[in-house]
């Protein structure tokens, strides 16, 4: 049916297939072999930042952005052992991500700031945290949000652009805290009597440390009041437990001994209109 002369069809052969299968075939194993060597360097990576102090959400997002990258290497790669001009790919890949950098912008902030905050690690897992106007124990650090769960068992999601651009207190960073409490006595109460049952407390509390030492001043004279300043130094962890301890034993000390907790004065108002 159709007359192909077979010297034509072996200089196509010659010409065309022979030459595109072997580029074909090569690309296809550096393809192929490429990812292989991707990953595998990619773990041995993960495995020696795994033995230092980085986290471990950060190791898993370095491998990541490794393997990412050598896979984008090894397809620029594969595509010019096809004899595609790999100039013009690489510089559609650059528009693609500046438009992509800018239509993300924020996320990329929230990226950033979650790669800072793995870096210097102000605050980590299981810790106790002031950030973003939000309070609670970290329960889980993102490459893009952290969560917090507060007291009372709320989920708060925050972005992490929002943590590090805020001041952060972490309150389990150091193995100790000092309580700030204020106790508040009448000026006709026995202030010498007081400050013993305070330090008398204070001193049967184990829990309280014994350096640096408990301090108990007058700190305040207001206006219906004589304020003490008690301020123990305890174990973070026990923070809560001896502030509501120490604060309950010392209003029942009080009411034992006949010291006065004083109110503020109630002013009512009254009319100077007569019906």
């Amino acid at each position: 049916m159709f007359d192909i002369d077979k010297a034509e069809l072996l200089a196509f052969y010659s010409k065309f297939i022979a030459p595109w299968s072997i580029k074909i075939f090569i690309a296809l194993v550096i393809f192929f072999i490429g990812q292989i060597v991707a990953k595998i360097i990619a773990r041995v990576l993960g495995k020696v930042l795994s033995h230092t102090k980085l986290d471990k959400i950060l190791v898993e997002f370095i491998q990541s952005v490794v393997n990412a990258l050598l896979l984008v290497f090894v397809i620029v790669a594969a595509l010019d052992q096809l004899g595609v001009n790999t100039n013009s790919v690489i510089a559609v890949l650059g528009a693609a991500g500046l438009a992509i950098g800018l239509a993300l912008q924020g996320s990329l902030q929230n990226f950033a700031a979650g790669f800072m905050l793995l870096i210097f690690r102000p605050f980590k897992g299981g810790d106790f945290i002031e950030a973003a106007a939000t309070a609670g124990v970290v329960e889980k650090i993102g490459i893009f949000s952290t969560t917090l769960l507060t007291g009372d068992n709320k989920e708060v999601i925050i972005p992490n652009s929002a943590i590090y651009s805020s001041n952060i207190i972490n309150y389990s960073k150091r193995p100790t805290r000092r309580i700030d409490m204020i106790f508040s006595i009448g000026y006709e109460d026995d202030l010498r009597a007081a400050r013993d049952i305070i330090a008398a407390i204070i001193k049967d509390e184990p829990r309280v440390l014994p350096e640096p030492e408990t301090l108990i001043a007058v700190g305040e004279l207001a206006a219906n009041s004589v304020n003490f300043f008690v301020r123990p130094w305890v174990k973070t962890e026990d923070y809560w437990d001896v502030k509501f301890a120490v604060t309950e034993k010392i209003k029942l000390a009080f009411d034992a001994n006949g010291i006065t907790i004083p109110f503020p004065p109630i002013h009512i108002a009254t009319s100077k209109h007569t019906v």
